[in-house]
Order: C-alpha cells, then sequence, then structure tokens
C-alpha cells in the first residue's frame, strides 16, 4: 500500500532502479516513446538539473529499493517557457494500483509549486486509462490531443495533453 512507501528527493544510487522502471516501459509500453534505453548520464542529468523547477522524486519502499519515480524538466527550451515544466511519472508494474501515484505525483506538484512554476504538463500516450486517471485525480486537465504522432509497436499513437496550474 501507498502508506508503506517514502517519498524524498533521488539520490545517485538511486539511478539504476529508475532506469530499471523505466527500461520495462521502453520495451513493453508506449508510456514512453524512447525506443532505446537511455544512458545513465541522461539520468545523472534529470538528478542533477539546472533550474530550479528541475525535481526527481523517488518512492521507495521499507528496503529502500525505488518502486516509482517521477520529474519534471523543461518544456521547451525558449526563456519565456522556464516557469512551465514537463513531468512524468512511472511506477514498478508490481506496485501499480496501491496508491503510490496519488501520492507521488502531488510531492512532486508541491515541490514544483514551492520552487515556483506557474504550470505543469503532461503527456499521456493513449491508451492508457490509469494514467488519465491519475492525472485527473490530481487536478490536471485535458487540454487538447494530437492525433498520431508517435509510431511505435507497429502502430500510429495519440497523445493527450494535460496541464495543471500551480502558482
Amino acid at each position: 500500500m501507498a502508506s508503506d512507501v517514502t517519498i524524498r528527493p533521488a539520490v545517485e544510487d538511486d539511478l539504476g532502479d529508475i532506469a530499471a522502471i523505466y527500461n520495462h516501459e521502453i520495451a513493453t509500453s508506449v508510456a514512453t516513446f524512447d525506443l532505446e534505453p537511455p544512458t545513465l548520464e541522461y539520468w545523472k542529468q534529470r538528478l542533477v538539473g539546472q533550474h530550479p523547477g528541475d525535481h526527481l522524486l523517488v518512492a521507495v519502499d521499507a528496503g529502500q529499493d525505488v518502486v516509482g519515480y517521477a520529474y519534471s524538466w523543461s518544456y521547451r527550451p525558449r526563456p519565456a517557457y522556464s516557469l512551465t515544466r514537463e513531468t512524468s511519472i512511472y511506477l514498478d508494474p508490481a506496485m501499480r494500483g496501491r496508491g503510490i501515484g496519488t501520492r507521488l505525483y502531488p510531492a512532486l506538484l508541491d515541490t514544483m509549486a514551492g520552487a515556483g512554476v506557474h504550470t505543469a504538463v503532461a503527456l499521456v500516450a493513449q491508451p492508457n486509462p490509469s494514467s488519465v486517471a491519475l492525472h485527473r485525480a490530481c487536478g490536471f486537465e485535458h487540454v487538447g490531443t494530437m492525433r498520431e504522432v508517435g509510431f511505435k509497436f507497429e502502430k500510429w499513437i495519440d497523445v493527450e495533453w494535460y496541464q495543471k496550474m500551480l502558482g
């Protein structure tokens, strides 16, 4: 259950577990449009982000194993977008449906708001009813759909945009 996990900022020792969760999604789902696992350097960049709105939080179990993570990162590189951050959340498949996402995602959003981020945006590849439900439960609203913008597993994939105003 969600009460069995702790939410905290990620540390370098978490990056292997984070990568394993993400690499599973690359291989088995359309939750990410990556086709190859990113390097450890990619995850180190997420960990040390250069912007006050860049955050990487983890949910860890009693044994300190990472069971999920959420991060915020640049939405677009132009300066006028600096207070808008894109968010992502991924959970270990064995841990889904236990309320971890509804603790982890709000913790990320609160951290972002505390850093002065104004707007959070998220993309959800379709179909993904559990991710849609999580985003709605965390106060995001659907703001648009882009049709057939991704191609993975020999099929075209729609992406829905979600947005939450933080400040």
